[in-house]
């Protein structure tokens, strides 16, 4: 078991890690879309989905796997009427798409509109 840190996706802003790998199998946290070099959170479904997927896209390049080894996520919307939007920045870069679960929540932190979790192999 190893644990995935890397300053190229936002900080945990609580008891959690970025990531774990666990038998060449790597689990990411879910990830919100604040951008890890300035703490901004950008405008609107569009951005907020693309930089949670940069975000997971970073940690799995530090664990050292990709996108293309992804294998479920797990997706959630503060509203599902940005479900087509958060699909088509979504699409972008889960370009292998792996089996997927995406819910709407009644709130997520810091009050972002979208977050990923992801499921990789190495």
């Amino acid at each position: 078991m190893k644990v995935i840190a890397t300053d190229k996706a936002p900080g945990a802003i609580g008891p959690y890690s970025q990531g774990y790998e666990v038998n060449g199998v790597i689990y990411t946290s879910g990830q919100i879309p604040v951008d890890p070099a300035t703490g901004n959170i950008p405008e609107g479904i569009t951005a907020q989905a693309e930089q949670s997927c940069k975000n997971v896209a970073a940690i799995l390049e530090a664990a050292g796997s990709s996108m293309e080894k992804v294998i479920k996520t797990t997706c959630f919307l503060a509203d599902m009427g940005d479900f087509a939007s958060f699909n088509e920045a979504y699409a972008k870069y889960f370009v292998s798409k792996p089996a997927r679960s995406c819910v709407a929540v009644k709130e997520l932190p810091k009050g972002v509109l979208c977050e990923i979790e992801a499921i990789a192999l190495k």
